[in-house]
Parts: structure tokens; sequence; C-alpha cells
């Protein structure tokens, strides 16, 4: 098949975490099935631009990637020749996958896949839960999706969630949506070893200055939804732990969370390492690990945490993250109430029995390599795409 993939941004490296990570790792294992696997994107890069070509595609392992300007309304990521380049080259697509809602790509390529009777997939990567919802941006997003969103979704083929919850989040809008495909995000491989130097903040934090008491992971975005707060204020609750923090600080929230670790009396077991952590930095704080903690007020999935499965950590979450259901059915660690006593409790109960704990890390390894490779997630992907394709409807079962 010739598929269309249309992102915001889309700058596979080292330093970007989630969303963009795993749509290359999508788009990469679809190419590598056989399928003609195209990008749609911008060349947008924080408040800079990336320093890619525009206009003509570049091969990212096998992803043909076509970066478009965006001049105007950056935070929109408004791009004319994208728009130019959607009318001209969509009908030659089978399907169309648009990553993400409430920004210009999305909508441009909606509108663009209607108008040429192309079948499109939207995943909505954790943007349409109406909690986040009403505490950032309420009123805005409520008119982009009168205005726009409300139509982008009730005119997919498809929608793709990531979990359960998500799906659940997305079908209590009740409009009149096709069907929801639920399809988790996949996981790469551990990086081989590496004897490349640790930076001295990671150093210091697996080192840490209460190296008898147990490192608690919370690795990702440091950021209000993440719910950082209800771990911080569960460890005066759990003695044994010290807990590290590490990621891309959003607004300022690193400040705040120091704070509250001095409020709470435990600024001494709580490192912030308020930086995107990659690479040996990122394999030696997984390394150093006793327990992942996810305890987001919401998150669709939650990959950080499948990441730390991957490598055997056992994970403390809540029944808000996504991947929740997975630790659960998995037996990979321990799904808590999000009360910081319920989060204590559950982290007390996992540095208890050190013996249960591995058995949980090894039971979450072994589904994750089992399951959620993303060879096996890129499977799933395409028997969606051939569902609605114009390929798989006209009965053409060829990449």
């Amino acid at each position: 098949m010739r598929l269309l993939h249309v992102v915001p941004t889309y700058l596979p490296a080292l330093r970007y975490g989630g969303p963009i990570r795993t749509v290359h790792a999508l788009c990469r294992e679809l190419a590598a099935l056989g399928h003609d696997v195209h990008v749609f994107t911008t060349n947008v890069d924080g408040d800079g631009d990336s320093a890619v070509p525009l206009l003509s595609p570049v091969d990212l392992e096998g992803v043909k990637v076509t970066y478009f300007p965006s001049r105007l309304l950056r935070r929109l990521y408004w791009s004319p020749p994208m728009a130019r380049a959607l009318a001209r080259q969509i009908a030659g697509f089978d399907a169309v996958h648009l990553h993400a809602v409430y920004l210009w790509p999305i909508w441009a390529g909606a509108r663009a896949a209607r108008a040429h009777r192309v079948p499109y997939v939207i995943s909505p990567r954790g943007m349409l839960v109406p909690e986040l919802m009403r505490r950032k941006s309420r009123w805005v997003k409520a008119a982009w999706i009168a205005l726009a969103e409300r139509a982008n979704l009730e005119g997919a083929a498809a929608i793709a969630a990531t979990s359960a919850v998500e799906a659940g989040h997305i079908a209590g809008f009740g409009w009149k949506l096709p069907p929801i495909a639920t399809i988790p995000h996949g996981v790469d491989d551990p990086p081989a070893p590496s004897d490349a130097p640790l930076s001295a903040d990671v150093a210091a934090a697996v080192g840490g200055s209460a190296p008898m008491l147990a490192l608690i992971l919370a690795l990702g975005r440091i950021s209000w939804e993440k719910g950082l707060d209800r771990l911080i204020a569960a460890l005066p609750l759990a003695p044994e732990a010290r807990v590290v923090i590490a990621g891309d600080d959003a607004d300022g929230h690193a400040a705040f969370l120091a704070a509250e670790a001095e409020r709470f009396g435990v600024s001494g077991r709580v490192t912030i390492l308020a930086r995107h952590v990659a690479g040996a930095d990122k394999e030696a704080l997984f390394a150093a690990a006793r327990v992942f903690a996810m305890t987001s007020l919401s998150e669709n999935f939650g990959l950080a945490a499948f990441e730390a499965m991957r490598r055997g950590v056992p994970v403390l979450t809540t029944a808000d993250v996504g991947m929740s259901e997975i630790v659960r059915d998995a037996q990979a660690g321990l799904v808590v109430d999000p009360a910081p006593a319920a989060i204590a409790g559950g982290l007390n109960a996992l540095l208890a029995d050190a013996a249960q704990s591995r058995i949980m890390g090894e039971s979450g390894r072994a589904v994750v390599v089992e399951q959620y490779g993303w060879p096996t997630i890129a499977r799933r992907m395409e028997t969606l795409y051939r569902s609605i394709s114009r390929a798989g409807r006209s009965g053409d079962t060829g990449a």
C-alpha cells in the first residue's frame, strides 16, 4: 500500500520524546513490511527551524519524509506549501494517517482526504481527554472542536486509540464516530551496552545522597498532568524510597515540584533532572531503578513505563494511565488509586518483597517482548489500513 502520514513535527532524534519517536517507529516498521510510506510534516523545531531540506522527500530508515516551511501561525504549524502538496498528491495514496488533533496540518489533511475520497485514520494521541481539556486552553479547544475537529473525526474511516482508557474518552463525546480501533504503542529493544561516560548529574542521581534507599524513577516530560506532585506527597509514607524525576521541564513545573518536596520535608530524597535524558544516561537510570512510577492525572498510554517493562523494571501506575491495563494483565507491577497514601502503599509493597518485584519485572519484560515489539504493532496497524483503504477494498493483498 501507498501510505501517507501527516504529523505537525517529525524529528526522530534522541532529544525528542514519546509521540515523535512512536510515529517514526511505526512508519519505519511499515516500510520494512514493504509499504511505500510517506510523511508530510513541517520544519518547526521548538522556537526555531530544523536544518532539513524543504519540499523534497528525505529518506529516514526507509520512510520518505517531506518537510514544509511554517513561517506564520507556527503554534498551529500552518504551512500553505503543505496545503498545496496535499491537494496535488493525496489522491495517489491508499490511506492517510493523521497524528494529533487541534493543529492545522491535521485539519488540512482531513479536508484534502475527504475532498479526494481517500480514507483516513486519526490518532488523537491523548489530546481528547476531558480533564486535560478543562484545565488547559478549554475555550480555545472547545471552539476548535466545534469548527473543525468534530467534522474531522466524524469523517474519518477509523480512529486509532492506544488504550481502552483513551478509547473511552473519545467515545464519551457521543458524536457519530467511526469505529475506534485500540492499538497500543510498540517499544524498541534497549540499545546495546555503551561505554559512554555518564553525565555528572545522572551519576550523582544513581549514586544518590541516600544510597541505601531504593530508587524510584519517574521519566518523562515534567508537567502538571503527570501527577508528579502525588508521588512526592507519598514519600513521607514511604521512608525506604527516594525519587528521581527526569525529563524536559514544561512551563517551569520542576520548580514547583522542588517546592513541594521542601513543603513535605522530603527534599533530601527527591532529585529532579530537568532536561531530556537519553542514551547511556537513560539506561543507567533504568538499571538503578527498583520501581518505575507513573502517577499521571491522565495518560493516553504511558510509553516510558512500557520502556521500563521492557527492561524488567516493575511498574507502579494509576488507573488513569492507559497502559495500566497491560501492567495489570501482565502482573508487571501494581495499579493503585491516585491518593498519596495509596501510592505510598504500593511503593512499600514493592520494596518490601524484592523477590516478588523481580518476578513482576520479568513478567512485564516477557509480555512486552512477545506482544508489543514494533513489528507486531505495525502488522496490527497494517490490518486496520487494509480494512479501510481503497487497495484493501478492491481485493489487493500486496504490500
